[in-house]
């Protein structure tokens, strides 16, 4: 069975031979512990890439103030600058290029991403190429998340209580952005779109389920439609406790979760998906047992991972990435207990 077939039949919930392994490129793994973190991760390939030794980063002098702390100011793509304090976390906004709505008319996202020409056919042939052994998944964007990086999450938040329409405008024009991401996922022959979100906290969600079904939900359908009509799997990712709008989710077309498992009792997590049909990325508590964790107390939550969400059964994978504060015995100790799955 190739990296391809097992995930796709774990997105099926039909039995594995063998657990499914997907990695995430997070670079600050590589800037704690070096290249030990590529030795560790070549005793073990994954399902949806083939192993490469990745780039062990150095941040420049640039990126430490006048103390020696680490404290670049860096501005993405869409026009947001933001401040950094450790390395390898994305930062925090401190300036918003919606801070006034008014300036929405005169506002331009990003230039889409090309779906025709030679880099556009490049990509196309690698996509066939990966697609012989592993399986293909293309990110698409985030909606709120992007929304409180152009405009303070408060304001966001009011703006959509008391129903404003220039909020309607910029999050339309972030899901026509994202839109473009979809059709290039789907004109490139791709298995499953990534999107992600972050709906909850650890208490509940960051608003009341009502004015997320008004809002949010129907943008997600229409983004989603298009990969779904074309057979891609969905894969969506979120923070915090959202246990009542899975079924929402699955309903706009969502075929998997990314969760964040410590944020909901995992029996019933596991449960209520395989009720749904929605596949589970299991990302092992990164906040508390592979932060400040014993090797042991990680092996113990990998097993019993594995036997909640019976993953030889099909209906989960395990994903893994290597976030900062990880000690590497607990990142050996995650590697070797996945390994008895496989």
């Amino acid at each position: 069975m190739t990296g391809r077939e097992r995930v796709r039949r774990a997105m099926d919930f039909r039995p594995v031979d063998i657990a499914p392994l997907q990695y995430f490129y997070v670079p600050v793994g590589y800037y704690e512990h070096g290249d030990k973190l590529n030795d560790l991760f070549a005793t073990l390939p994954g399902d949806c890439e083939p192993f490469s030794r990745k780039p062990v980063p150095v941040p420049g002098p640039e990126c430490f103030d006048a103390e020696g702390a680490y404290h670049p100011y860096e501005r993405d793509e869409w026009g947001t600058l933001r401040e950094r304090r450790i390395f390898g976390v994305w930062g925090i906004p401190c300036e918003y290029p919606l801070d006034d709505l008014s300036r929405i008319d005169s506002f331009r996202p990003p230039e889409p991403p090309a779906r025709s020409g030679p880099e556009f056919d490049a990509l196309c042939e690698a996509t066939r190429e990966h697609k012989k052994r592993y399986y293909k998944l293309h990110q698409t964007g985030s909606l709120l998340e992007r929304m409180c990086a152009l405009r303070r999450d408060a304001d966001v938040l009011c703006d959509i209580a008391l129903d404003e329409p220039d909020i309607h405008r910029m999050a339309d024009m972030i899901v026509d952005r994202c839109a473009a991401e979809v059709d290039l996922a789907i004109k490139i022959g791709a298995d499953c779109i990534g999107f992600g979100d972050d709906y909850g906290t650890e208490r509940g969600l960051l608003m009341s389920p009502e004015m997320w079904r008004g809002f949010f939900k129907p943008r997600l359908a229409r983004l989603f439609k298009p990969a779904v009509d074309a057979g891609l799997d969905v894969l969506f990712h979120s923070c915090g406790k959202l246990m009542e709008l899975l079924p929402d989710l699955r309903e706009v077309g969502a075929t998997a979760i990314w969760p964040q498992l410590p944020a909901f009792n995992m029996a019933e997590l596991a449960a209520r998906c395989r009720e749904l049909g929605l596949a589970v990325a299991v990302h092992t508590d990164r906040a508390n047992a592979m932060t400040s964790g014993k090797p042991r107390e990680v092996k113990e939550l990998v097993k019993r991972e594995y036997e909640t969400f019976r993953m030889g059964d099909g209906g989960s994978w395990f994903y893994v990435e290597a976030d900062n504060g990880f000690p590497f015995e607990n990142m050996e100790a995650l590697i070797e207990q996945i390994a008895e799955y496989r």
